[in-house]
């Protein structure tokens, strides 16, 4: 039997963690994304050309027009399997702004609170490169747009008829037709007719990793990600063709990708193996997938205690969990990106716009950060109203004493001059 899924021990479980890009590709990124921000669209059609994005002269922008006329010259069924997909992602992410709304609470003398509203302007990145992924166009421009963003821009390079007609289902406003660190640099400083954004959002290679990277802090982004992952937690009761079709779902999007396997079952783990090596031999992206089963594993757990330590420490992007009382299990487990509760809850679905976004933190970054949601469109503003200044005196007198401890007496006078009832101290 041909072993393709190494075995792994508990106690040498690999580490999941790592920095999203190297400095050597943050160095080579750097120059690109300074030469958009100073020259703008010239240095953009620069790039985009240099790297194949577009032919020399081509456009770069797609313009709202194009992207419609785009959509209706789509089959019918593309078409409406576009917009089915696009109402089960806008539906969830609907849900999920209704979930944050304002506040008002009492203070001394007063009253304070949040009030929630979107950011303007959001880019949209969708990657084009071994495979055009109109999917993640949906997944970002609808999201956006359920948040109420006024401005959505998508960058593709390349983009085919149904990333075209994706963005136009979306909502976006126009299409940047390249890729790479200079659409990211020109998202994040504007170049030409592309707007400044505040938000930039969507997967993307190293390269545009590594460019998000260095915009961050001028713009929000929603995350670092780096290659797929999945851990399918599985028992006795697995299906091994099942488990073997999941984890060569994900081998096939990167040779860097990292599909696990833990389970409370050895027999099982021989089953999968078995069944990888069948599904391997017809998949037409063998070659990518095969490499990336090699980067993964198989962790085969004393008890299901163990499994979910394993698991946790791993915190993967996606967790499949196919065992008996699914369910309960799925309360125990803490760490994940996506999480996947039983045997038909196929990581696919949500690739494929059953609701919950597919844009997912790796590297076990899951420990500290979620999925791209429609808050990451969104700003929490602060306000503060003082009505009775009578009653607001503790907090004056308190203002004013935190102040001088930490010796900074304007600020001490400042509040005192709100209330002059109250006497210095």
């Amino acid at each position: 039997m041909t072993t393709v899924l190494r075995r792994v021990s508990a106690k040498a479980l690999p580490d999941l963690r790592r920095d999203p890009v190297s400095l050597a590709t943050v160095d080579a990124t750097r120059p690109i994304v300074t030469d958009v921000a100073e020259r703008g669209e010239s240095a953009l059609r620069y790039h985009a050309e240099r790297f194949g994005d577009i032919a020399e002269g081509a456009p770069l922008v797609i313009a709202r027009p194009e992207l419609d006329a785009a959509l209706a010259a789509l089959p019918a069924a593309d078409r409406a399997l576009l917009e089915r997909t696009a109402a089960r992602i806008r539906a969830f992410a609907e849900a999920q702004r209704g979930a944050l709304g304002d506040v008002t609470v009492a203070i001394p003398g007063g009253r304070a609170g949040h009030t929630v509203a979107p950011v303007e302007r959001a880019g949209c990145y969708a990657p084009g490169g071994r495979f055009p992924l109109p999917s993640s166009v949906l997944m970002t421009a609808v999201t956006a747009r359920a948040a109420g963003v006024e401005l959505v821009w998508v960058a593709s390079p390349k983009p085919t008829a149904m990333t075209l007609a994706a963005a136009a289902v979306a909502g976006a406003d126009a299409l940047l037709a390249c890729g790479g660190a200079q659409a990211i640099a020109a998202l994040a400083y504007g170049a030409g007719p592309v707007p400044a954004c505040d938000v930039i959002v969507g997967p993307g290679n190293r390269y545009v990793t590594a460019a998000k990277q260095i915009v961050s802090g001028r713009v929000r982004i929603d995350m670092l990600a780096g290659p797929s992952e999945l851990v399918v937690l599985a028992d006795h009761t697995a299906d091994a063709d099942v488990v073997a079709a999941d984890l060569l779902g994900q081998a096939e999007h990167d040779p860097d990708a990292v599909p696990v396997l833990v389970t409370t079952d050895a027999g099982l783990a021989e089953r999968v193996n078995d069944a990888l090596v069948r599904q391997l031999a017809t998949l037409p992206t063998a070659e990518t997938a095969r490499a990336a089963v090699e980067n993964g594993f198989c962790v085969v757990a004393l008890d299901l205690d163990e499994a979910v330590r394993v698991c946790d420490q791993l915190a993967p992007e996606h967790l499949e969990v196919m065992t008996a009382n699914a369910d309960t299990l799925a309360g125990r487990l803490r760490h994940y990106g996506g999480l996947f509760v039983g045997a038909g809850a196929a990581e696919v679905f949500g690739d494929y716009g059953a609701g919950p976004n597919h844009v997912l933190p790796t590297g076990g970054t899951a420990r500290l950060s979620g999925g791209l949601s429609v808050f990451d469109f969104l700003r929490v503003r602060t306000w503060l109203a003082i009505d009775d200044a009578a009653g607001a005196a503790g907090l004056v007198a308190d203002a004013a004493d935190l102040a001088r401890h930490e010796g900074l007496e304007a600020h001490a006078r400042a509040a005192l001059a709100r209330h002059r009832g109250v006497e210095e101290s």
